[in-house]
């Protein structure tokens, strides 16, 4: 098997005081989760960010107990999903996406694992920055993505698109809510990521990238991927999007330590 893993860091812009997105990522289990929740909520007096919150929560716990429970590299991303699913106990619904670092059945190679529910997702970036995949929204209709609700079969863990997808050191995972794909083409991704590697940034990439999804979603003018969304819907809209914008990125580096979760390595090659 390649001794390789995850490095991950975050970043969190919320729109209001406490925001409704929610993250974690376990470098033990090496895995990443996000979830975004339905603002709805808040019309009837619910934090509609609160049932994001323990879903992450319950899925940190969930991913960790699998760890223990599996051998190195399989932990299972639906199963972390089914698990933080039932676990959740507070009024409220939300998208979610994990993704989990795994052992593909090729010998020597790694693949990411996600479950995936709604409008949250991820892309990989390889080489000079071009993107190898991008994870497919779940949406019944424009805006209006799949999600998890409190004690509903309708809305559970079983509606999670399983995907998977082959990665290799020097990849660059990110992850993130609708708050940074609505505002952000993956074209306009792409180029962040390629030029931060070509500059002596005071912020983390995470960080780079969010504030860049912030600054498009307050412009008027700009188009962005959710006004192009809004008008194939026949829906009259400019600009970017207000909305809470989390982003995760994840570098795959070579493990060179002699124990699992541990050890650095160089990130993407890029010629600037």
């Amino acid at each position: 098997m390649a001794k390789m893993k995850m490095l991950a860091e975050s970043y969190y812009i919320p729109k209001n005081e406490t925001g409704d997105d929610a993250t974690f990522f376990s470098q033990t289990a090496q895995v990443i989760g996000v979830a975004d929740g339905v603002g709805g909520w808040s019309t009837e007096g619910i934090d509609a960010g609160e049932y994001a919150r323990h879903l992450m929560r319950n899925a940190y716990a969930a991913a960790v107990k699998e760890y223990h429970h599996r051998p190195i590299f399989q932990v299972d991303p639906k199963e972390v999903l089914r698990q933080a699913f039932l676990n959740t106990a507070e009024m409220g619904s939300s998208t979610a996406c994990i993704i989990s670092f795994a052992a593909a059945p090729a010998a020597g190679k790694m693949i990411l694992r996600a479950a995936n529910v709604g409008d949250s997702g991820f892309m990989v970036i390889r080489g000079g920055g071009g993107t190898v995949y991008r994870s497919p929204v779940q949406q019944h209709s424009f805006n209006f993505p799949y999600q998890l609700e409190y004690s509903s079969e309708k809305h559970s863990h079983r509606q999670a698109a399983e995907l998977a997808v082959e990665v290799e050191s020097g990849d660059v995972v990110v992850a993130g809510t609708d708050g940074l794909f609505d505002n952000l083409f993956a074209g306009d991704i792409e180029r962040v990521v390629r030029d931060y590697y070509c500059m002596d940034s005071m912020f983390s990439l995470s960080e780079t990238l969010a504030r860049a999804a912030h600054g498009r979603s307050r412009e008027k003018t700009t188009v962005s991927p959710f006004q192009v969304a809004a008008n194939e819907a026949g829906i009259r809209y400019v600009g970017g999007k207000l909305d809470d914008i989390t982003v995760v990125v994840a570098y795959v580096v070579p493990d060179t330590s002699s124990s699992y979760g541990s050890g650095d390595g160089d990130v993407m090659d890029v010629d600037c």
